[in-house]
């Protein structure tokens, strides 16, 4: 039951809104970090991954943990809608590279589809102004194991190839399946209007 009431509560609890989270319209701090896809490590650059086009950097508070694990699925599901856009999607979280390997590879959620990266410092998310907190002694994940790092505000950036944030994307009252409905529909926004721009 404890167990429960944890995963519950961490399910719940990091969805506040994101007052402090960089606004549309200012330069997304430059990152790179170790990350995972299909269980196997790369080092991801956002600079990088934006010559290819915009790059929704989202961040949750941990993996295998109830609104995390449906908004890892709910990407994994939509991954070749994003592409479509010409789009990206890379999770952080303070998860260790080990917990997201794991993550990454599991067919439940990320399912070899979705790439996650390690903020295990909190570095990222602060440098993006979304709150950061402790450890919780005892939380465990829907797992069973228990969870020694921090959590960063639910909350996701759509950056386009300038580097600006296009959209920020958070909030109380915002699930995390809405969460990711927002930022295709936002990725979708920016393709049609390069389209229309281009002719």
């Amino acid at each position: 039951m404890r167990r429960v009431i944890a995963t519950v509560l961490l399910a719940g609890a990091w969805t506040l809104p994101a007052l402090a989270a960089l606004a549309p319209g200012v330069a997304a701090p430059d990152f790179t970090a170790q990350a995972s896809l299909a269980g196997k490590e790369f080092k991801f650059a956002l600079k990088d991954a934006l010559k290819k086009g915009p790059v929704v950097v989202y961040f949750y508070p941990s993996a295998f943990t109830g609104g995390c694990n449906l908004q890892a699925h709910t990407f994994a599901e939509n991954m070749d809608k994003f592409k479509a856009a010409g789009a990206s999607v890379i999770g952080v979280s303070e998860d260790s590279i080990t917990r997201l390997n794991a993550f990454s590879a599991d067919p439940q959620y990320c399912a070899g589809k979705l790439p996650v990266a390690s903020d295990a410092d909190g570095k990222i998310a602060k440098s993006f102004d979304i709150k950061v907190f402790d450890a919780r002694p005892g939380m465990k994940d829907s797992r069973g194991v228990d969870i020694d790092h921090g959590f960063a505000e639910r909350t996701t950036f759509v950056v386009t190839q300038d580097g600006k944030v296009a959209a920020t994307i958070g909030g109380m009252q915002m699930s995390p399946t809405d969460n990711v409905a927002k930022s295709l529909e936002t990725v979708q926004q920016l393709a049609g209007g390069k389209a229309k721009a281009g002719g």
